[in-house]
């Protein structure tokens, strides 16, 4: 089922991440917060429009050094590029874009549930850390982070 025709705004939502540290042996979850979002629901669908800003400063793995060093300018450099944006244009290929960097990503929709006023979608992704030049740490760090996407949007 798709949205109504309009605008709306990411009214709540969270980015989830598993990847794995220490030479690819122990698992690593996390979380970063989503600072804002727009969807523009066209017809045709094609025409439909997203952008999304999430919070580098945000990052969260429940280990305070682990984080703080993630934080630090060896990799996001939150001081210098405090937001990473996703912008798409019809379908969730679009672009993403960590320390200036852009590169195509792709989401895949999960789920999607559709109320009055108001819709969910959960979607999921790979990125390649690398491909963003977040490089420090390699072997130590894994190189691909398996991102899961849930936001509720309503018309604004």
């Amino acid at each position: 089922m798709t949205p109504h025709l309009g605008r709306y705004k990411i009214d709540s939502g969270s980015v989830t991440f598993r990847t794995r540290h220490l030479f690819g042996l122990a698992p690593v979850r996390g979380t970063f917060a989503i600072r804002s979002g727009v969807v523009d629901v066209a017809e045709p669908l094609a025409d439909s429009r997203v952008e999304v800003e999430i919070d580098t400063g945000s990052f969260h793995t429940g280990n305070d050094q682990r984080d703080a060093g993630v934080r630090s300018a060896r990799l996001l450099d939150t001081g210098r590029f405090p937001v990473m944006t996703f912008r798409a244009n019809g379908s969730l290929e679009g672009t993403l874009t960590v320390r200036d960097v852009t590169r195509p990503l792709a989401l895949t929709v999960e789920r999607t549930e559709v109320e009055p006023g108001s819709f969910t979608v959960v979607a999921t992704t790979r990125v390649d850390r690398t491909e963003f030049g977040v490089t420090a740490y390699r072997g130590l760090a894994a190189r691909h982070l398996d991102v899961r996407v849930e936001v509720t949007c309503v018309r604004s």
